[in-house]
């Protein structure tokens, strides 16, 4: 279906490798028209994953293991409570592409009434600090694609309930000092997944110019 978005809902505690191998094959079938754009968003079981960036020393020093990927960006993890989105899509100008995803995370969050922004020199989106309170910049959001043949994969990963002190063992995102919340810390309530689902898919249409419709995994293989 031209103009639309398939969205695709994986479930929780999806282990890093299946999804990567799904999103492949959905990517090689976009590419031979089989499929049209199509979004696969779950949560991900515990999971720390390095792009192509990611430098030797931004690594956890006590041996934890990481997945090397093929996207762009440095560390990151993936896991519990963190609404994470793959977008395999069409893509014409990758910077405005990221951009996107980016306001589609700062839409998200002003809807649970969390002021989020981009910040200059730093992907993803952040909550501001106050330096006169001691209180830093919060990432909330990260953006990590890779685009082949004009066709986007990988995507964005948005903090919802997630313990934080997951991201302590690295420099998310290859920033050293970088502050980590949630949309539940800055709110003072539990904001789960399942709440932010339906508004993210909705927001992320929008940003893409695309209607959004629901495809069941079992329909989605129903093309291999």
């Amino acid at each position: 279906m031209r103009h639309a978005l398939a969205i695709v809902r994986l479930g929780v505690d999806v282990p890093y490798e299946q999804a990567w191998n799904l999103q492949r094959w959905v990517h090689e079938k976009h590419l031979a028209g089989e499929l049209g754009d199509t979004a696969l968003i779950l949560e991900h079981a515990p999971v720390y994953t390095a792009g192509k960036r990611t430098a030797p020393h931004e690594r956890p020093a006590d041996g934890t293991p990481v997945i090397d990927v093929d996207r762009g960006g440095r560390i990151t993890w993936h896991g519990p409570g963190q609404l994470v989105g793959y977008p395999i899509v069409a893509v014409s100008d990758v910077s405005d592409y990221v951009r996107r995803l980016e306001e589609a995370m700062v839409l998200v969050c002003a809807d649970f009434g969390v002021s989020a922004r981009r910040m200059p020199h730093r992907g993803g989106v952040w909550a501001a600090g106050d330096a006169a309170l001691g209180l830093p910049d919060r990432m909330l959001g990260a953006v990590g694609i890779r685009v082949t043949r004009g066709v986007a994969m990988h995507g964005f990963a948005l903090n919802c309930a997630n313990d934080p002190r997951w991201f302590n063992r690295i420099d998310p995102c290859g920033i050293p000092g970088a502050g980590v919340s949630t949309l539940s810390a800055e709110t003072g309530r539990r904001i789960v997944v399942e709440e932010v689902m339906p508004i993210m898919e909705k927001r992320l249409a929008d940003v893409l110019g695309l209607e959004s419709y629901d495809v069941h995994e079992e329909d989605l293989l129903r093309h291999r």
